[in-house]
C-alpha cells in the first residue's frame, strides 16, 4: 500500500498557532504530513531558513511528540514539485484563512499541476479562531514590543522577542 503523503510548504516566518492547526488536521487525514520550509528568496523575512528550519522543527517536535513519525520538517530551495518528487508527495497541503488568499492560491495550485498532473493540491481553511491570524501581523506585532504568547508557541515567542531586542539595539 503506498503512504498517503502531504507536503505543507511555506515560509513559516514564524510559525503561528494557526500553521499548527492546518498540520494537526492534516494529520487525521493523511499517514505522513512534511511540513516545508521554502528559503523564500524573494521574501525579506525576519528570520533565515536555518533559524526557521532550527524553529519549525522545535515547535514540531514538541507539539507532535506522540507522532514524530508522521510529521517531518525539511527546508528546500528548489521548485516545491522537485521537492515533493523527492519526498514522494503527491498532495500539496495550503491553509486558507479568507477568500482573498483564494485567487493567489487558486493561480500557484494551477500552475503546480502545469508543472506535474499527479500532484493535487488540498486547501484547509482556518479554524475560525485563526482566520485574522498571520506571520506578518505577528512579526510586526513581535518587532514593536507587543505580546505574542497566544498566537505563537513559546519557542516562537522568545525567539521574536529575541529579534524585538536586537532590532531595538540596532536602531539606536
Amino acid at each position: 500500500m503506498t503512504e498517503n503523503t502531504a507536503f505543507y510548504p511555506g515560509s513559516f516566518d514564524p510559525i503561528t498557532n494557526g500553521h499548527i492547526d492546518i498540520a494537526t488536521r492534516a494529520l487525521k487525514l493523511f499517514d505522513r504530513v512534511i511540513v516545508g520550509i521554502a528559503s523564500s528568496l524573494n521574501k525579506n523575512t525576519l528570520f533565515s531558513p536555518e533559524e526557521r528550519l532550527l524553529l519549525v522543527r522545535e515547535v514540531i517536535g514538541k507539539t507532535f511528540a506522540q507522532q514524530k513519525q508522521r510529521i517531518i520538517v525539511v527546508g528546500f530551495n528548489s521548485l516545491l514539485i522537485e521537492s515533493m518528487r523527492e519526498h514522494k508527495a503527491k498532495v500539496v497541503l495550503r491553509g486558507m484563512r479568507a477568500v482573498s488568499d483564494f485567487e493567489f492560491e487558486f493561480q500557484l495550485a494551477s500552475m503546480n499541476r502545469a508543472l506535474e498532473p499527479q500532484i493535487e493540491t488540498i486547501f484547509l481553511t482556518a479554524s475560525e479562531k485563526y482566520h485574522f491570524l498571520s506571520s506578518r501581523f505577528v512579526r510586526e506585532i513581535a518587532l514593536m514590543g507587543g505580546d505574542v504568547s497566544a498566537f505563537v508557541h513559546p519557542t516562537i515567542s522568545k525567539a521574536l522577542a529575541k529579534k524585538s531586542i536586537r532590532n531595538k539595539v540596532d536602531t539606536q
